[in-house]
């Protein structure tokens, strides 16, 4: 898939690694659509790099199908979906204020993971109406995250929604083949995203050390060109990709 030839759907668009990939995207000759419940954030940045934008929850069926009469009617089409919505939380599974709370893990859940699902199911109907090009009609990149094979103490919600979303990349990729959709996923390391950038220098310092090479935090530029190689790579597809500077958490 040629980058001018792209017209991606970016969720959590308005910050962080979707605000890398929809500015990458752009500036390839891409057309982009931004989903993010930050509109504020989200029209910001779609008129300053012409992107399209429409406030999503992405883990409301009928949010996310106005988003994509939004996205169509202004891009024609969506051959390109690009999942980084999503949310972390830290908490013990048995910490000093008791259980976990089952509202959270479930709220973590159903952002990351069930969001994930939801945008790609939809998404995925509507690429299937897309003319092929060398048998292709979309590709679809989702964000895991290595906490889905290294998880920290007070992960067990963020990890296993990320799990999750590692763990559908292969039956994504083979149930959508039959339509010409491409699936994969990326697992970052840690990136500097606007959570990490508000941390102390020091405690950044400390998060780069963990890194085997090189020893700094991703940038999220560096996950947007992994986005448009996907994208681009006709051959690639079932596949979860690390993204870590060869991190392996403790």
């Amino acid at each position: 898939m040629r980058s001018d030839g792209i017209s991606a759907v970016v969720t959590g668009g308005a910050s962080g690694l979707g605000a890398a990939t929809a500015r990458a995207l752009r500036a390839a000759g891409a057309a982009v659509t931004l989903f993010d419940r930050d509109s504020g954030r989200g029209r910001d940045l779609a008129a300053e790099i012409g992107a399209g934008f429409a406030e999503v929850d992405v883990t409301d069926e009928a949010s996310v199908a106005a988003g994509i009469t939004v996205a169509t009617t202004a891009m024609g089409r969506i051959n390109a979906l690009v999942n980084c919505a999503g949310i972390v939380i830290g908490e013990r599974v048995v910490g000093r204020e008791g259980p976990h709370a089952l509202a959270s893990f479930r709220r973590v859940i159903d952002i990351n993971l069930v969001g994930t699902f939801n945008c790609v199911r939809l998404v995925a109907a509507e690429m299937a109406k897309n003319a092929p090009v060398d048998g292709e009609r979309g590709v679809v990149v989702n964000t895991a995250s290595v906490a889905a094979f290294d998880g920290q103490k007070g992960q067990a919600a963020y990890a296993a929604s990320k799990a999750g979303i590692a763990g559908m990349t292969l039956p994504l990729a083979r149930d959508l083949a039959t339509v010409g959709v491409r699936v994969c996923a990326i697992a970052p390391g840690i990136f500097l995203t606007p959570m990490l950038e508000s941390l102390p220098a020091e405690v950044q310092a400390g998060l780069a050390a963990e890194v085997t090479f090189p020893k700094r935090l991703g940038r999220p530029e560096e996950y947007a060109a992994l986005v448009r190689f996907i994208l681009e790579a006709g051959y690639l597809n079932g596949e979860v990709i690390r993204l870590d500077g060869a991190l392996r958490m403790r």
